[in-house]
């Protein structure tokens, strides 16, 4: 039976990540990829899950949090098991749907705020868990952009490093939509080094630095990133 679309250009997808690493020096297991399922019919999605991709990253907390109990029963439908999916938020999460996504994601990508990060932690403390997190920086600079401008990086995520019921495990950012290869490479190193500053002020490890998108990821894999957000370029064209 020939591969589905989806599998084919998810391929396509994996041999370019290992070819970026590669000419970075780098192993292809460095670099986990989190498919953007937002907006995407869930039996494409499934049809990625059939092809191994575990990591699905959405952007709106009560749509993700929708969608999660249909997927989990799509999967069982086709024999797969959904206990492997790991869910990814990936968009901008406002105080007031902190309690929705609070419990309900793998790793929440896009902490940008100290308060933000208060809230998290009270609710991981009242439910007994641990929620795991990454700092949102606005690298590209644009106002319409959210994130932390990078100069408050390091006192925030001090500040985050104290508060229980966090894991705070690294830095998320986006490059300037349209941006020239070296301006691609230039902003994913201002993230790269950012974090290696929070790094050395805070004594934190933060592994992770998410950052690449279908039309930069090689760029950003080439600075240093460890998650890349792909969807478009294995999905194809969103629902409306």
């Amino acid at each position: 039976m020939a591969n589905h679309p989806v599998a084919e250009r998810l391929a396509r997808v994996r041999d370019r990540i290992a070819e970026a690493c590669n000419k970075a020096g780098r192993l292809p297991e460095a670099v986990k990829l989190v498919a953007v399922s937002k907006r995407i019919a869930l039996p494409l999605v499934v049809e990625a899950c059939r092809a191994g991709q575990w990591d699905l990253g959405e952007n709106r907390v009560v749509e993700a949090v929708d969608r999660q109990p249909e997927m989990a029963r799509l999967l069982a439908e086709a024999g797969l098991q959904a206990e492997r999916l790991r869910w990814h938020f990936i968009g901008h999460l406002q105080s007031n749907k902190a309690g929705k996504a609070a419990g309900r994601f793998h790793m929440l990508h896009s902490v940008d705020s100290v308060k933000l990060a208060e809230k998290l932690s009270r609710l991981a403390i009242d439910e007994g868990r641990i929620e795991t997190v990454l700092m949102e920086i606005n690298i590209s600079g644009e106002a319409r952009k959210q994130g932390l401008a990078p100069e408050e990086a390091c006192d925030a995520v001090a500040r985050i490093a104290l508060l229980q019921g966090l894991d705070p495990r690294g830095l998320m950012g986006m490059a300037k939509f349209g941006s020239s290869e070296s301006e691609l490479r230039t902003s994913f190193a201002s993230l790269r080094l950012l974090a290696e500053d929070v790094q050395a002020a805070t004594g934190l490890a933060l592994p992770e630095l998410s950052m690449g998108m279908s039309g930069d990821f090689e760029a950003a894999i080439a600075e240093g990133s460890t998650m890349v957000r792909i969807g478009g370029a294995i999905f194809g064209p969103r629902m409306t």
